[in-house]
Order: C-alpha cells, then sequence, then structure tokens
C-alpha cells in the first residue's frame, strides 16, 4: 500500500530531526569519525510506529552503533518529541534498522567491473528469502 501525504510529511520531518539528534549523541559520546545519516523514515497508517533506517560509516562500527541507539531509543524519542510538539500529537514509537542498500550496491558495482564474480564463486550473494 502506498504512503499518504500525510505520512511522508511526518516522515520527513522525523528524518530530519532524528539525524541532528543522533549527530548530537555521537558528539556527546565523544565518537568521532562515525557518520549517521538517516536515510528513509516510514510511518503506518495509523502513525503509531516509525521505522527509521540508518546508513552507518564506516561500515565496520555499525551494529554497534546501532544496539547503542536502540539502548537509548526512549532518550532519542523524548527529545524528537520535544522538537515536534507543535506538529504531532502523540509521537510514534520509533524502530531503528541499518539500510544496507549502499553495502547491495557496491557489492553489485563489483560484480559489474568483474572484481567479484558471482557465477564463479556462488556464495558471494545471499540467499533469496521466500516471500
Amino acid at each position: 500500500m502506498e504512503e499518504t501525504n500525510r505520512q511522508k510529511k511526518i516522515g520527513k520531518v522525523l528524518q530530519q530531526d532524528l539525524a541532528e539528534i543522533l549527530q548530537n549523541q555521537l558528539r556527546e559520546a565523544g565518537k568521532t569519525g562515525i557518520i549517521i545519516s538517516v536515510s528513509k523514515v516510514r510511518v503506518t497508517t495509523d502513525l503509531s510506529i516509525a521505522k527509521a533506517y540508518l546508513s552507518i560509516f564506516p561500515p565496520k562500527y555499525s551494529k554497534e552503533i546501532l544496539e547503542e541507539i536502540t539502548a537509548i531509543k526512549s532518550k532519542i524519542k523524548h527529545e524528537l518529541a520535544q522538537r515536534t510538539r507543535q506538529q504531532l500529537r502523540k509521537m510514534p514509537d520509533m524502530n531503528f534498522y541499518l539500510d544496507d542498500s549502499l553495502d547491495y550496491i557496491q557489492n553489485i558495482e563489483k560484480s559489474i567491473k568483474g572484481e567479484d564474480n558471482p557465477i564463479d564463486n556462488p556464495d558471494l550473494l545471499d540467499k533469496r528469502k521466500k516471500s
């Protein structure tokens, strides 16, 4: 089902504010050299849950940073609610996910250039999941 205009607008507002909050959290934690970008925020139709997709660079820290963000989820949600209190009546519950689309694109580019050939080595590609 396609997102409504309201869902898209709320997603954009949350995306911008969430990016600022996460960058501030990194600075306060003293983690330098790590960049977090919020690539997409999807909000459910009833506006109760927001899924935030994060890109973390360098990727070797991504799981560690995601665990830290998930641990302080309530603090992030509170700060986000303070920033959006004029626009949202109720703050949706936040769920954080890693956005691996850049890694996926990079793997495709390697395959096209012939650096990693999935035909010669089928283990390079992830197994398809049955839906």
